[in-house]
C-alpha cells in the first residue's frame, strides 16, 4: 500500500504489511543504546546492558544524551524560522522519538517536507511514526546508508518528496562519530555537493574535549560491545564544514548552540559531550 497525501504526493514507504526484519537482538546497536539512554523503550537486554554500564560509571551520560537530542530540535527550528528552509534530508534518523524532526519543523510551518534515511532494520520497523505528516507537508522514509549516498539519493521517494532545485537542509545528527574520518568525509562531501546553492549542513558529533575522562568511559563501553566510535576535537568537526559559511556561533559545544531556543536551564560544558554546527552552501 502506498501512503500518499491528498495531492497524491508520496508521504511514506510502501508496504503491504508490517515489514518483517531481522532486528539482530543478539548484539548491541548504537541506535538502541541511544534510545535507552534517552529513556525510550525500543531496546533489548543487550542494549540496556551497555547503557547501564555507562550510566553506572557516568551517571550524567543520560543528561548528555538528552542534550544531544535537544540541540537537533533547536537547529531545525532555526533553519525554518531564521533561514527559511522548508526541506530536510535527515540521514541516520535513528529510532523515532517524539517529537521527531518533521513534528518540530511542521509545528513552525506545516508545509515542510522531510525525507528520513536510515539503514537500521528497527527504524524501518517503526517507520510509520516518521510518516505522520501534516496535510500541507510531506514525509518519506528511505532505506539507506550514509556511506553510500548515491544509492539513497537515487531513490524515487527523495525526488517525489523534495524539490532538488530548492535549498535543502542535510541533517547529520549524532551519526558521524560512528565513522572514521576516512569513512565519513567522502560521503558527507558528496551529499553536500549534490545539494543546490543555499542549502545547509546541520551536524553534531561526539567529542571528548569537554569531559575527557567521563566520555572515555562511554567510548570504551561502546567499543567493548563492538560499536565503532570516533570522538573528534573541535577542529576535526569543523573539517566537515569546509567550503561552507558557518552560521553563528560556529562549531561549539551543544550547550552553547543557541541555548535561548530552549525553555530549560542552560547546561554547563561539563555536562555535554558533543559539538554542533550549521553551515550554508554558497
Amino acid at each position: 500500500m502506498e501512503n500518499s497525501g491528498p495531492d497524491g504526493w508520496l508521504t511514506g514507504v510502501r508496504f503491504e504489511e508490517a515489514p518483517q526484519v531481522d532486528l539482530r537482538t543478539d548484539r548491541a546497536h548504537p541506535a538502541r543504546v541511544y534510545d535507552y539512554l534517552l529513556g525510550g523503550k525500543t531496546n533489548f537486554p543487550v542494549d540496556r546492558e551497555v547503557g547501564d554500564r555507562i550510566l553506572g560509571e557516568w551517571p550524567g551520560s543520560r543528561t548528555a544524551t538528552l542534550a544531544a537530542r535537544a540541540v537537533m530540535h533547536r537547529m531545525v527550528r532555526r533553519l525554518v524560522e531564521v533561514h527559511g528552509v522548508r526541506q530536510f534530508l535527515d540521514v541516520g534518523t535513528g529510532i523515532p522519538t517524539t517529537p521527531n524532526l518533521h513534528e518540530v519543523v511542521q509545528a513552525v510551518d506545516p508545509s515542510c517536507r522531510v525525507v528520513y534515511v536510515d539503514n537500521d532494520p528497527i527504524v524501518l520497523a517503526h517507520s510509520r511514526a516518521l510518516l505522520t505528516s501534516t496535510p500541507e507537508g510531506r514525509t518519506a522514509y528511505v532505506e539507506g546508508d550514509l556511506r553510500e549516498p548515491g544509492r539513497f539519493l537515487a531513490d524515487p521517494a527523495v525526488a517525489a518528496t523534495l524539490d532538488l532545485d530548492r535549498p535543502i537542509a542535510l541533517t547529520l545528527i549524532n551519526i558521524v562519530h560512528f565513522l572514521s574520518d576516512e569513512a565519513a568525509h567522502p560521503p558527507v562531501r558528496k551529499l553536500v555537493d549534490a545539494l543546490p546553492s543555499g542549502s545547509f549542513l546541520a551536524l553534531t558529533a561526539g567529542t571528548a574535549d569537554s569531559i575527557p575522562d567521563l566520555v572515555a568511559i562511554g567510548s570504551r563501553r561502546y567499543s567493548e560491545a563492538g560499536i565503532e566510535n570516533h570522538l573528534r576535537p573541535r577542529a576535526g568537526v569543523e573539517r566537515f564544514f569546509a567550503g561552507l559559511e558557518l552560521d553563528d556561533p560556529g562549531v561549539v559545544l551543544i550547550n552553547r548552540w543557541h541555548p535561548e531556543l530552549d525553555e530549560g536551564p542552560v547546561l554547563g560544558d561539563d555536562e555535554v559531550a558533543a559539538y554542533a554546527g550549521l553551515g550554508r552552501k554558497p
